[in-house]
């Protein structure tokens, strides 16, 4: 299986594959390596999302900490002074392939937390519009236990489900998961993570992983239910992506029963609460049943106070239930754009939101 039909990747890049652990630094023939083959997929139109340790490691040598265990404080520090040196080697390395690099930093509070979350997924959806590749990190300089992810395997989960991505690649210092020999064994599948699976997770293997296979297949069980692929890897090696690409590295794949868009709408469609009803006329009713979005000329009424992502229903003038999605507008909002032009949103409300009231990707027409 290769990443050659893959639209949509998030690379997860643990520390200890990243950063010399003697040194304390980048190792820059891996770096220049990954960016060779990132760019040799982002020239064939595949968006990709970097998700990369490796902040705290740094920052501890420009700071010149001491080993062993660092004080909370201590961790926050070198997060903010390794960020820096960490997003300026993925820049420089990157633009010698033409490639605006961004940096986005989250906690889990961002993915679970609805506006926010909505908030960061339209960002990241902007930035890969606009053919940029952002990289992404954990915001440890802010993010104490109790909104922390914890490890990046679970972050690089949530960014796939949160930007509907089709591939999650985690390149760690272990290469895969098996339930046979690897000799033989050498891309294992697995469509399930059944009991059995689960208990041949076990520790870190390194000093600069915070992971291990337990929390891979914490990472495996969001990304199937988000309808995305995932794959565990091997990444020491310099290359590493490259045989991904081509098929040829040892890994396991973890495949879902959907694809992402199939599945957030399984999501929607199965939502036990709606906070609200959009009335549209008859124009709107056959745009929908053309599988197109629905705008607010097409909204009649609004019953209900909603917020902006929240589920609602949308009905005809008798009451028929035609659909259900996320609706882009906060009640309020909602109902003063209510029968005009998507031209007018931003003399209405003061900014320009979406042109849709819902997207056809947040829509479920029943």
């Amino acid at each position: 299986m290769s990443l050659t039909s893959s639209k949509r990747l998030v690379v997860k890049i643990g520390s200890s594959i990243l950063v010399d652990e003697a040194k304390g630094e980048v190792r820059r023939d891996w770096l220049e390596a990954l960016s060779r083959d990132v760019a040799r997929l982002h020239k064939k139109g595949c968006e990709i999302v970097l998700v990369s340790s490796g902040a705290i490691r740094l920052g501890r040598t420009y700071l010149k900490l001491t080993n062993g265990p660092l004080k909370l404080e201590e961790s926050q520090a070198a997060a903010a002074t390794g960020q820096i040196q960490l997003a300026h080697a993925y820049q420089e390395a990157l633009a010698r392939h033409g490639i605006t690099v961004a940096q986005v930093l989250l906690t889990l509070d961002d993915s679970e937390e609805r506006r926010r979350y909505l908030n960061a997924r339209q960002t990241m959806a902007t930035l890969l519009g606009l053919k940029a590749v952002p990289v992404i990190n954990e915001n440890d300089t802010v993010a104490t236990d109790e909104i922390r992810f914890g490890d990046n395997d679970r972050l690089g989960a949530r960014v796939a489900e949160m930007i509907s991505a089709d591939t999650l690649i985690l390149l760690s210092d272990i290469d895969g998961l098996y339930t046979g020999d690897p000799r033989s064994d050498k891309s294992a599948e697995i469509r399930e993570i059944t009991p059995e699976i689960e208990a041949m997770g076990g520790a870190a293997a390194s000093a600069l992983s915070h992971g291990g296979m337990v929390t891979k297949l914490i990472a495996a069980r969001i990304a199937m239910a988000a309808g995305c692929r995932m794959a565990i890897a091997d990444g020491r090696q310099v290359g590493a992506l490259a045989a991904l690409i081509d098929g040829k590295a040892r890994c396991s794949w973890f495949l879902p029963d959907a694809s992402p868009l199939s599945a957030r709408k399984r999501w929607i469609k199965g939502s036990l609460k709606c906070a609200g009803t959009l009335v549209v006329d008859d124009g709107a009713v056959r745009a929908l049943s053309a599988g197109k979005s629905l705008l607010p000329a097409g909204v009649t009424r609004i019953d209900g106070e909603f917020q902006r992502g929240d589920v609602v229903e949308v009905h005809d003038k008798q009451g028929r239930v035609l659909a259900r999605g996320l609706v882009a507008y906060a009640a309020e909002d909602a109902r003063r754009i209510a029968g005009h032009k998507s031209r007018e949103i931003e003399k209405l409300l003061g900014f320009r939101g979406r042109d849709e009231m819902v997207h056809r990707d947040d829509l479920v027409v029943e």
